[in-house]
């Protein structure tokens, strides 16, 4: 769907516990820009019980969505008829949540005529940093967030190679389960991020699990228990004990993540040559000592490290409108019987890399 004029799209994101509607521009040439961006976050409905609780959110959804859809035109200065799409994240994500979102795109794409694009929640993250800093492919992901830890090779729209994940939790759970464990406020991975600031990382002796390993999975669920085995040896941690369990759970965290990354780095370059940059995205990634150390990683592995700013890191409407506009750009529009999907892998289509390297080697 090529065309000399910019494109407009709206953007909708519902999979977990913010409210969030965006209109972006894309150029002809690839640029863009960001209209509107409104995000309405839940956690004083979910920190009473520590969590996201999937009805709370989904009615929460329900309540707010068509007043931040209009905010967000509102502050576009355009009016629907002005779309050329209307995206919503379709998965995965909780599934009444992503159910709310997406009939709200479709009723909209059906009253206005508008192509509807059912956007991967993943592929969103996946694709900020093109919008953010014009990033060409290939490059290297690290998704970090509350849902999801992956290492993925992004070599163009629709074209994602996963080159390792998480075996059992992900990183900000794994941060969350270890704040609620301890009793600090929610959200958790801020909150033990502060407390790590105080403590002495180096008095507990806690594992990194998978370090060492070819491959560039992670695991976090041994790292959580031996935290919980040390905390249950207390009758009573005083805030030193907490602040030194939580120093020592981040400083485990960034020896693995540090390990596993590189292995992912190695492992892109020996399939797909150089990356153009290591990208990090999601919540995780909003974590100092986190994009410390990324820093180093990218630049061990001689390369650029590029993460998005802190509002288009966490779930947010811009990236399911821009994730929108490059597909609808290509022509990857969807029907509105797409369905709400709670599971979605980001490369369950894609290519692998045996096959894309037999692709390069033809061309």
């Amino acid at each position: 769907m090529a065309s000399g004029k910019p494109t407009l799209v709206l953007g909708i994101e519902t999979t977990c516990d913010e409210t969030a509607a965006a209109v972006v521009e894309r150029q002809p040439d690839g640029g863009g820009r960001i209209l509107s961006n409104i995000v309405r976050s839940q956690i004083a409905e979910h920190a009473p019980f520590g969590g996201v609780v999937p009805e709370i959110a989904a009615r929460a959804h329900v309540d707010m969505l068509d007043g931040i859809v209009r905010q967000a035109m509102t502050e576009a200065g355009i009016g629907f008829d002005k779309l050329n799409g209307v995206a919503a994240a379709a998965g995965p994500g909780l599934i009444g949540g992503v159910i709310v979102g997406l009939t709200t795109a479709k009723a909209i794409a059906l009253v206005h005529k508008t192509p509807l694009i059912a956007v991967n929640h993943l592929e969103a993250h996946a694709l900020t940093p093109r919008l953010t800093a014009g990033l060409a492919f290939p490059y290297c992901l690290f998704l970090a967030s509350g849902g999801h830890t992956q290492i993925v090779a992004v070599l163009g729209v629709g074209k994602y190679v996963r080159l390792g994940t998480t075996v059992d939790d992900a990183i900000g759970e794994a941060f969350d389960k270890i704040a609620k464990m301890l009793g600090l406020p929610y959200p958790g991975g801020p909150e033990v991020e502060r407390a790590a600031r105080h403590g002495d990382p180096k008095r507990f002796e806690f594992p990194r699990p998978m370090v060492g390993r070819p491959d560039a999975n992670f695991s976090l669920s041994g790292l959580k228990t031996a935290v919980r085995n040390e905390a249950a040896r207390m009758i009573e941690p005083s805030p030193q004990d907490i602040a030194d369990l939580c120093a020592g759970f981040q400083a485990a965290v960034l020896d693995l993540t540090s390990d596993r990354i590189a292995v992912g780095l190695r492992l892109f370059h020996d399939q797909f040559g150089p990356p153009r940059a290591l990208v990090a995205a999601g919540g995780v990634a909003a974590n100092l000592a986190i994009r410390n150390a990324l820093q180093d990683i990218a630049a061990k592995a001689q390369t650029t490290l590029i993460i998005p700013p802190p509002a288009l890191c966490t779930d947010n409407g811009a990236m399911i409108a821009w994730a929108g506009a490059e597909r609808l750009a290509l022509g990857m529009l969807d029907d509105l019987d797409s369905a709400p999907r709670a599971r979605w892998r980001l490369d369950e289509d894609a290519q692998t890399p045996a096959k894309f390297a037999k692709t390069r080697a033809q061309h």
